[in-house]
């Protein structure tokens, strides 16, 4: 178990976890549900893979001070600490959807443990619910990493169990690269993967759009680069990060705009997409639930 050195206030909704790994390093973690949705039928628990990030992604403050990688045993750590949190570990989880998603500090297809953590975790009998997410920017170099997760989904997670997002932000490959500022799989190597990743029964692989107001952002040419067989569309809102503030980003997809949100969202669909507008509880912003932001308040 890992020592938890400071966490947000109680919440029916969201918590955030920091925790003293044994070499004295923190790690942030998050429990959170959806409302409407009550946590017997989907509870989210998002991990950290990295200590801190090497990306510096443009709107994350999740990125910088990079201490390394997570080992499995670490990564199991953070589920089962806040398993502990609501119930008694060892026992059975009671909820139907246990969702496990490496998106909080850390890109996870830079470490291989992640795809250890996964197997582990898929074998535990008290987590019947278990439901694993991957969310990753594709970093270039990582072909191994892909080919087992992939192995490790059709040996695994049929039946649409496994959840995979690649973090898009923009429809011009050279603006990405300004918002992820290191080498990346381009769009057609992502459209090639995808193809594979979904077989029968499985879930869309999803790409996910935080886009900025002022840059490229066209269906069209992800409808051209892109299978709607295998591919849906996320939109989410640019959280309020001190990255996307100091990079002068402002969010395309407001909470508080529904006409606009809805306009882009028909755009995508227009275009072949299944398409989803993820906006969650105004209150996660105040939580710091929303992006690696608890730790880097306290820089």
């Amino acid at each position: 178990m890992l020592e938890i050195v400071s966490s947000t206030p109680p919440n029916d909704l969201a918590r955030v976890f920091v925790g003293r790994l044994s070499d004295g390093e923190l790690v942030e973690m998050v429990e959170s549900v959806q409302p409407p949705v009550p946590r017997a039928q989907k509870w989210v628990l998002i991990i950290s893979t990295l200590k801190g990030c090497p990306v510096r992604c443009a709107i994350c403050d999740a990125g910088g001070r990079y201490r390394g990688k997570l080992t499995a045993g670490e990564i199991v750590a953070q589920v089962d600490t806040l398993i502990a949190a609501r119930f008694r570990l060892g026992d059975v989880v009671p909820v139907r959807r246990l969702k496990v998603q490496c998106a909080r500090v850390g890109e996870p297809a830079l470490n291989d443990a992640v795809l250890d953590a996964l197997e582990t975790l898929d074998e535990r009998p008290d987590l019947p619910g278990f439901f694993p997410s991957v969310s990753t920017i594709a970093p270039a170099g990582r072909d191994g990493f892909f080919e087992r997760l992939l192995r490790i989904k059709r040996q695994r997670f049929g039946d649409g169990r496994f959840q995979l997002q690649f973090s898009i932000h923009t429809t011009d490959e050279a603006v990405r690269r300004r918002l992820v500022p290191v080498r990346t799989w381009s769009f057609a190597q992502i459209a090639d993967y995808g193809g594979r990743f979904t077989e029968n029964g499985d879930r869309k692989v999803t790409l996910n759009f935080a886009p900025a107001r002022g840059l490229p952002l066209d269906p069209g040419a992800v409808a051209r680069m892109f299978s709607p067989r295998h591919f849906l569309i996320k939109l989410t809102p640019i959280n309020p990060t001190r990255a996307a503030r100091d990079a002068g980003l402002t969010g395309l997809i407001e909470p508080c705009d529904h006409i606009a949100c809805t306009e882009v969202a028909e755009g995508f669909r227009r275009a072949g997409f299944e398409t989803l507008v993820s906006i969650g509880e105004l209150e996660e912003n105040q939580i710091g639930s929303n992006c690696g932001m608890l730790l880097s308040a306290n820089d």
